[in-house]
């Protein structure tokens, strides 16, 4: 299958799955195993971004592999929440609440970079300082993505101290589009999506504040998938990161230096208290 015609079939699978608000099917039918993405990107984007990359893995690995489609970051949540995707690329907090949900275990991880949140204004607003946010209105792509949302609210709630609005827009693009547009007076956001942003949106665009730093996101194994499934797949990750295409293809994600990854990494964000700033997917 082409990458153009790959990219077609997973857009109109989404555009389907979005008129049928999630219709189950079976999470695995012989060797196909499901693969949820958390939607950092519009549709098309992210499939730009992981068909080519699941198709490597077919490649390396003998099996066949399904980008299953979440239309919204909440809906995302639920579908692991409920155990619908074999392996799942997740933020980090994601996979401690995946694993108490449905014991996900991570398999891979970047080992290049650290994750934390920005805080972004336009490039030509007065606000020099997260203080001078208080009352003010900011977006966030969704209340559970990490470092853009929940990390960000924990910090400029628990150690700046300001109150704030907040307004969800699905997306991080959409997010810092908010901005731009002067409709929000700041937006959340991590710096692999701001630096995937168009020029003409990312130069109207200041880093006001940064996060405190973790793990990235995990490429994560839903138990029932058997062992030597779960080792294939993660080193077919590593294998494919020391090649130079490969590591083309997963710095797309962004994932600079692909590693193995464990649970005790992200036990971390228990400590932060992130727990009172998690919107439960079925509230």
């Amino acid at each position: 299958m082409s990458g153009y015609s790959a990219v077609r079939k997973f857009v109109l699978g989404l555009t389907v799955f979005c008129m049928t608000q999630f219709a189950t099917t079976s999470a695995r039918a012989g060797e196909t195993y499901t693969f949820g993405v958390v939607p950092q990107f519009e549709a098309r984007a992210l499939a730009a971004v992981w068909v080519p990359i699941l198709e490597e893995l077919e490649a390396r690995t003998g099996l066949d592999f399904k980008m299953t489609g979440s239309a919204r970051i909440p809906e995302f949540e639920k579908s692991y929440e409920a155990g619908e995707f074999d392996f799942a690329y997740m933020n980090p907090y994601h996979s401690l609440v995946a694993n108490q949900t449905q014991g996900y275990v991570p398999l891979i991880r970047d080992g290049g970079r650290q994750l934390f949140g920005i805080l972004v204004v336009r490039k030509d607003s007065p606000v020099q300082t997260v203080a001078e946010l208080e009352g003010q209105l900011i977006s966030f792509p969704a209340p559970n993505a990490l470092g853009a949302s929940l990390l960000m609210r924990a910090d400029i709630d628990t150690i700046h101290h300001v109150k704030f609005n907040s307004i969800y827009a699905s997306t991080h693009t959409s997010s810092y589009l908010n901005v731009v547009l002067g409709r929000t007076a700041a937006a959340g956001g991590v710096m692999g999506t701001f630096n995937r942003q168009k020029d003409e949106v990312k130069d109207q665009l200041r880093i006001l504040y940064e996060t405190r730093r973790m793990p990235p996101h995990p490429v994560t194994a839903h138990p029932r998938v058997p062992e030597e499934i779960r080792e294939r797949v993660r080193m077919a990750f590593l294998n494919m990161a020391a090649t130079e295409e490969g590591a083309a293809l997963l710095a797309k994600i962004p994932m600079k230096k692909a590693i193995s990854a464990s649970l005790d990494e992200y036990q971390i964000l228990g400590e932060w208290g992130l727990e009172n700033y998690f919107v439960q997917s079925g509230g």
